[in-house]
């Protein structure tokens, strides 16, 4: 079987991939034993599920295909988007912070939440509203009819506690999630 190098491994040429795949070599001494991570590979529900409900029971909507994003995005008004993630910045950082931040006077019309590494397509489709920014997990995104507005992304998120995450998220639900006649004028 013919065979491609990948990043320090080898991946064999026939395989399908419908997204990119990273080789990752584990070596013991001199040994390698070519164990291969496939990023279109979902992690098991078991995993996500307490991490999911973190934010489902704060009311924040699961959004689990592209359709349901699409019809998210496309309902008028304000959405907040999590892109919740299985990694300790979400559980210690991003959710805490979200859940503070919901508690603002001033806050989005619609949250809702896609998992990256569980829900693929859905965090893809998620991702691609959010046009200028990398991907990244855990990262937030608003939008407003439609329109991507702002996004605070993992860089900002796991350099900061949950109050400071929620103070920029409520500065944005300030500036974002009011009616266009009551938001301030640029000067």
């Amino acid at each position: 079987m013919p065979v491609t190098k990948g990043d320090g491994g080898i991946i064999p040429a026939s395989t399908p991939t419908s997204r990119p795949r990273r080789v990752i070599d584990v070596s013991v001494g001199a040994q390698t034993h070519g164990v291969r991570h496939n990023d279109a590979m979902a992690y098991p529900e078991s995993f996500v599920a307490p991490m999911r409900e973190e934010l489902t029971r704060l009311g924040v909507a699961e959004l689990r295909t592209p359709a349901d994003v699409d019809a998210a995005v496309k309902a008028p008004g304000t959405l907040m988007i999590v892109v919740n993630s299985i990694c300790g910045c979400a559980a210690g950082k991003a959710r805490p912070g979200v859940a503070l931040a919901l508690t603002h006077a001033v806050r989005p019309d619609r949250v809702a939440t896609v998992f990256a590494g569980a829900d693929l397509e859905a965090t893809d489709r998620a991702r691609g509203y959010f046009t200028g920014s990398p991907p990244s997990s855990p990262s937030i995104g608003l939008l407003r009819d439609g329109q991507f507005v702002w996004m605070l992304e993992r860089r900002q998120i796991e350099n900061q506690g949950p109050l400071e995450i929620a103070a920029l998220l409520t500065s944005a639900f300030d500036r974002f999630c009011v009616p266009e006649a009551a938001a301030p004028r640029p000067a």
